[in-house]
């Protein structure tokens, strides 16, 4: 949520482009995900601060940035400055923009915090 709210403080229209469920499950695991896309396009959508929802197959957004051409695209630290969209992103004439992680929010650390209970 921190990434998404600190992504609406940089941008006049915000765009949140979900990865699909096949796509989360050819990078992350076959467990994976933990709330079916269609869920998490709803509770993007209801967060005020969200104006539109989209979601891509592609393991990555390369294409969908390409598209959508954002002069700000939000990343978390995870991945970089030098994350593999930068390049689309800077062809285009955006910025990337890195947001540090809050410890312990991560998906993979919920469930381990679950499997320890």
């Amino acid at each position: 949520m921190k990434i998404i709210y600190e992504a609406s403080t940089l941008a006049d229209v915000l765009i949140v482009a979900l990865n699909s469920d096949s796509s989360i499950r050819k990078y992350k695991s076959e467990k994976r995900p933990i709330i079916p896309l269609e869920y998490r396009l709803q509770m993007m959508a209801a967060l005020e601060f969200v104006d539109f929802v989209t979601y891509f197959d592609e393991t990555d957004p390369i294409k969908i940035l390409d598209v959508i051409k954002p002069n700000v695209h939000v990343n978390g630290a995870e991945y970089g400055q030098n994350c593999i969209e930068r390049e689309i992103v800077e062809k285009n004439g955006g910025r990337i923009h890195i947001v540090d992680l809050k410890p312990g929010l991560s998906t993979t650390n919920i469930i381990e915090k679950i499997k320890s209970l």
